[in-house]
């Protein structure tokens, strides 16, 4: 069987910590903060989260195919 191939784009998105868990950036906080996004939206967006369980899961699964990091 060939080798299987770790997505380069998953490993520059996620980082998977020793718990399980999956640290991730959040969305929507690139551009258009001057005009376009309330405050509420701009403080939300800023710094970093942890995936659900089951797309953690997912990602460590299908990304990750020969274990994460």
């Amino acid at each position: 069987m060939p080798k299987l191939k770790t997505r380069s784009g998953a490993k520059k998105r996620f980082q998977v910590k020793k718990n399980g868990k999956v640290k991730h950036g959040k969305a929507f906080a690139k551009h258009l903060f001057t005009h376009a996004k309330s405050m509420d939206s701009r403080r939300r967006n800023r710094g970093t989260s942890h995936l659900d369980k089951m797309d953690a899961k997912k990602v460590v699964k299908e990304m990750f195919p020969y274990g994460a990091n």
